[in-house]
């Protein structure tokens, strides 16, 4: 019986971000991703020509919309809690990526994409205590992020998490948030 119609590439990110967050990028290997779709490690590599461009395939999106959120907030900012509520909401429609990061944090050195990673939490920091900042204040934001990005992580269904990591990334900006 042949295969209903499917979108394979979607296909293969969800198996493969699965795989990567389980086992880590270095030790997934494409044979193990075609092999659990079920398909041939050739029909992979039609729709992605290497590991690296799987694993981009894969982090690109959220990578993409952090950076929209940012665009938007930077040019009409928005209050602490609306920009937190919002950078939840994507971390969490991508949970899976960011299992995939904290289980091997060098896959975002395989994509080039530590630096960006770390200018967006930069770039947070700056729109949550705004500029100047002090040091007490630059802590305080590095805090919020990122235990707020940290409970997407945590067990359980992740909207349960949601106002209780808000309310307590608030808390830890204190005084300093705008």
């Amino acid at each position: 019986m042949p295969r209903e119609r499917v979108d394979t590439r979607t296909e293969i990110r969800v198996v493969a971000a699965e795989l990567f967050a389980r086992q880590g990028f270095e030790k997934t290997s494409l044979r193990e991703v075609a092999e659990r779709l079920g398909i041939t490690k050739a029909a992979l590599y039609y729709h992605f020509q290497s590991k690296a461009d799987l694993a981009r395939g894969i982090v690109q999106p959220m990578f993409d919309e952090v950076e929209e959120l940012l665009r938007v907030s930077e040019a009409a900012p928005v209050a602490p809690r609306a920009l937190l509520e919002g950078y939840f909401d994507v971390v969490a429609k991508h949970r899976e990526v960011f299992w995939m990061i904290f289980r091997d944090i060098g896959v975002l050195g395989h994509l080039n994409l530590m630096e960006a990673m770390l200018g967006w939490r930069a770039r947070l920091n700056a729109l949550l205590v705004g500029e100047p900042a002090t040091p007490a204040d630059w802590a305080r934001a590095t805090v919020a992020v990122g235990g707020l990005q940290d409970c997407v992580t945590n067990e359980g269904e992740v909207a349960d998490f949601r106002a209780a990591a808000v309310d307590a990334a608030l808390a830890a900006l204190g005084s300093g948030s705008r």
